[in-house]
């Protein structure tokens, strides 16, 4: 018996529990798609509040809860079956059922990662509480990579919880040792602070930012401190073959900076993915 899987399962459930977790990570991605929109504008809100003083009126604030989904070109609630995660996007064909605008491809593209990512976890760990841990940190990690590429944000009221929840998981030992979590998430911190500062010292210039410190700090915490230099290795690889790839196309120039966050976290899935349990 896998030692992910609590109880002898019969083969037939643990055939439905794959397509199950998809059905889930569809609705949380559609969930994610929400927050990837909208916790960019309560971060911002709450800085230009704070400058301000508070002197806006608090009903003002952009919450992840409210008002319920709407086109951002014409402002149509969007109700009823327009909802369903993917299907809504594709009786649409792609485009709002009030004003015909494009909706964007990110809301099917991160609904159909978020399902591909559950049931790829519960397919390596196997129902169980491994395996919705996982389905929490892909959840998390998809929505930080989105942010980063869209904002050059990785906000810490994810990172900070994702760290804290790492090592509160693994003080169960469900992907590695309590001290392989702490060693981790410091090592992972202190790693990335020390390339940032010599970076700084012998150029001049900014290169990682404290975002992905916190990042990899959250990724050692969850799986410990021998996945730092393979998710390194993978990050590190990953940025420079996207990098190249954009400054070819033109699409970027050579000293624009561009963010770390999206291969941190595409690294933290795959050492997530290829690693066992402890």
């Amino acid at each position: 018996m896998d030692p992910s899987v609590p109880f002898d399962f019969h083969p037939v459930l643990l055939d439905a529990a794959i397509p199950l977790a998809a059905l889930l990570g569809l609705a949380v991605g559609s969930w994610l798609t929400t927050v990837v929109d909208r916790l960019p504008r309560i971060l911002e809100y709450d800085w230009d509040e704070s400058s301000r003083e508070g002197r806006r009126d608090p009903a003002s604030r952009p919450s992840l809860w409210r008002p319920a989904c709407r086109c951002p070109a014409c402002g149509g609630a969007i109700r009823g079956w327009r909802r369903i995660p993917l299907a809504g996007w594709a009786g649409l064909r792609g485009r709002c059922g009030d004003c015909g605008a494009r909706i964007a491809w990110r809301y099917p593209l991160i609904e159909a990662l978020t399902a591909a990512l559950f049931a790829l976890c519960v397919w390596h760990y196997g129902p169980g509480p491994a395996a919705l841990c996982a389905m929490a940190l892909a959840a998390a990690l998809v929505a930080l990579a989105w942010i980063d590429a869209e904002t050059g944000l990785l906000p810490d009221l994810i990172t900070l919880p994702l760290t804290w929840a790492g090592l509160l998981v693994n003080a169960f030992h469900v992907f590695t040792s309590p001290e392989q979590a702490i060693l981790g998430a410091a090592i992972g911190y202190l790693f990335l602070w020390a390339l940032h500062h010599a970076f700084r010292w012998a150029t001049g210039r900014e290169g990682i930012g404290y975002g992905d410190f916190k990042l990899l700090a959250a990724l050692g915490a969850w799986l410990g401190l021998g996945a730092l230099p393979m998710m390194l290795i993978v990050a590190s690889l990953a940025g420079v073959a996207v990098g190249l790839g954009l400054i070819l196309a033109r699409r970027v120039g050579r000293d624009q900076p561009q963010p770390f966050g999206p291969y941190l976290a595409l690294a933290g899935i795959v050492a997530l993915l290829v690693t066992g349990l402890p």
